[in-house]
This record gives structure tokens, sequence and C-alpha cells, in this order.
């Protein structure tokens, strides 16, 4: 019923982030805790969830059971297919509320609403320069190492 009424009584004491279900916060504070118990057997790879580690894996055997009917591209999870048939359909359900920008992912809005806040959480350790995505703020950190930015 919860997740009909939308209703999310466990709430994280760092961050304030809510949750359905207990359970899901306790994984959820692993994030701040930084606690990894899953590793991969062939790499590095250390996650909180074993539902992460099962995708991770896919990555090694080569596993993307979820095609597209349109264009024939496999994917790891169902999820990542659903985003990608997106393309296909032209479907953008995340609008911006102050402009007409429209996307396909819930987090390309939330980067998108900085340009309007003006919010910049990333910022360059070496020349405090900010930016509104953490991805443009590797990309810059490319020319301080003297490497291309867009290589």
């Amino acid at each position: 019923m919860k997740i009909h009424t939308g209703e999310k009584p466990f709430s994280c004491n760092i961050c304030e982030h809510r949750f359905i279900t207990k359970s899901r916060l306790q994984t959820h504070m692993k994030i701040h805790t930084g606690e990894k118990p899953f590793s991969c057997n062939v790499c590095e790879y250390r996650c909180i969830t074993k539902n992460r580690l099962q995708r991770h894996v896919k990555i090694h055997t080569g596993e993307k059971p979820f095609s597209c009917n349109i264009c024939e591209y496999r994917f790891i999870t169902k999820c990542r297919l659903q985003r990608h048939v997106k393309i296909h359909t032209g479907e953008k359900p995340f609008s911006c509320n102050i402009c007409e920008y429209r996307c396909i992912r819930k987090s390309h809005l939330q980067t998108h609403v900085k340009i309007h806040t003006g919010e910049k959480p990333f910022s360059c350790n070496i020349c405090k320069y900010s930016f509104i995505a953490k991805y443009s703020l590797q990309r810059h950190l490319k020319i301080h190492s003297g490497a291309k930015p867009f290589s």
C-alpha cells in the first residue's frame, strides 16, 4: 500500500532521504558508512547490494538477456532496455517546470534544473571552478592533468 500512497515513513538521519521500507533505508545507510559487503570474484568491484553485484557480473560474462525489438541492441537489465526504447518512441516523460526542456531520465532533469537555480555542487579542488554535474568536473580535471578533456 505504501507504494500506492507514496508514504515513505523511514528517513535517513544523515541526508533526510526517505524510504518505503526499513530494509531500503538500511541499504541506503551503507552509502554513508562506505560499507560494501558484496564483491566481484573477477575484479575489484564492491557494492552494497546483491542485485548490483549480479548485474555487474554480467559485464564479465557478456550476458545481455534483454534486446530491443526495434534495433536489436541488447541490455543487461530490463530497466536499461525500457529507457532505450524511449529513444525510438520519442517519449520524454520528465519535463522542466521552468522552461520547455524534456528528457528521458529523471537524473537528467535534476541536473538541468540546476541551470535555473544556479546550484553548482561539484567544485575543482585545484582552481575552485564549479559545475552542475559530476561528469563536467571529471572532464575539467583532465585539463589540470594535461590530458585532452574530450578524449
